[in-house]
């Protein structure tokens, strides 16, 4: 089998950070999304993918490179311009051939692996499988109803009243028969190739196109909140480790990793938490479900349930910062000049809440 990972699209709900950044390398516990995924199919014994690529295509191949690292071989594929999922498999002919494969969105977290999934489809004789998951409101995704013998009946994108709780996740298992259906299909209402329009071509062709209802958690990553949330999540998954420098003024508490050159001075790091390569936290409060990436500096200052990019530096914040995304080469600090005021240089799209 090979792997098809879909890392194109604008990702126009995370901006301002996607104006400068893919969405897919932004890091959840202190790693890219997109290195996960990626993780996530080398796991399941695929050794060579494709990544269909778009405007942040540059960013892309420099942050994944050749897939050494990872014992993979990467091949790109660009796409012109965001026409659907179902648009990047038809461009993907060439780089699958004839071969099974799985497609991956390049934004999604998903607990515990493919490996079960891509084992029972290789085992089956399934021409398609898709990944669902029970969702409590169905109306904001893709809904799959099932028939009686399990097999998929019928999708449905954003049903107004949907006759099922399964939505689709973003992660599909094809045989070579997706191609007939890319090709046959046109585009929806939106311009675009539709995924689901596609696998409902094999549905009503007669192919063998079967569920696989996820148990753990998943998270589209496509929304700050949500990202938050993954890293909530990935971070209650990992196990204490202290790789860098702690002093004796400073205390841990709980699932906390030190990675390597990190520094804590005089500070309380209260887990679940990471602080990442060659980051200083001097004098200050890092609270749970926070990830602090490589090269930061946190002072005087105290932070929580947020994730924080590289290159950062906040100082001398009187306030706890929560509930935040911060993008990469920031500088947060208390200005010393009267009279006090906020002085802010805010992008596109952003929320800022003050006191």
């Amino acid at each position: 089998m090979k792997g098809l990972v879909l890392s194109g699209g604008k990702g126009t709900r995370l901006r301002p950070i996607t104006y400068t950044s893919a969405k897919q390398l932004v890091p959840v516990a202190n790693k890219p999304v997109l290195f996960r995924v990626i993780e996530a199919i080398r796991d399941a014994g695929i050794t060579e993918i494709g990544i269909v690529i778009g405007d942040t295509g540059d960013e892309i191949r420099a942050a994944v490179g050749n897939g050494k690292r990872w014992g993979m071989k990467v091949t790109y594929i660009p796409q012109e311009a965001p026409l659907g999922l179902a648009h990047a498999v038809k461009i993907s002919q060439d780089f699958i051939g004839d071969d099974r494969f799985v497609m991956f969105l390049g934004d999604n977290c998903i607990q515990g692996g493919i490996s079960p999934l891509i084992e029972g489809f290789g085992r089956s004789a399934y021409n398609a499988q898709i990944v669902l998951k029970k969702v409590e409101d169905p109306r904001s995704f893709g809904v799959a109803e099932l028939e009686e013998d399990g097999r998929i009946a019928r999708l449905v994108e954003k049903p107004r009243e949907p006759r099922s709780d399964l939505a689709l996740v973003g992660i599909y298992m094809f045989d070579h028969h997706i191609f007939e259906a890319v090709n046959a299909i046109r585009p929806s209402a939106r311009g675009e190739l539709e995924i689901t329009d596609a696998i409902q071509w094999l549905v009503t062709a007669g192919y063998s196109v079967y569920p696989y209802v996820h148990e753990g958690w998943w998270i589209d990553t496509g929304k700050k909140d949500d990202l938050l949330e993954a890293n909530r999540l990935v971070l209650e998954e990992l196990q204490p480790a202290v790789q860098g420098y702690v002093d004796r003024d400073s205390q841990l508490i709980g699932k906390v990793i030190i990675e390597t050159g990190a520094e804590v001075i005089n500070s309380t790091i209260r887990g679940p938490a990471i602080i990442g390569e060659k980051t200083r936290i001097l004098n200050s409060y890092v609270g749970p479900f926070t990830s602090i990436y490589h090269n930061c500096l946190i002072e005087d200052s105290e932070i929580e349930h947020s994730i924080v990019m590289e290159h950062c530096s906040i100082r001398g914040i009187p306030h706890r910062i929560e509930d935040s995304l911060i993008g990469r080469n920031v500088e947060v600090s208390r200005s010393p000049l009267k009279p006090k005021a906020y002085r802010l240089v805010i992008g596109d799209n952003s929320n800022v809440g003050v006191l």
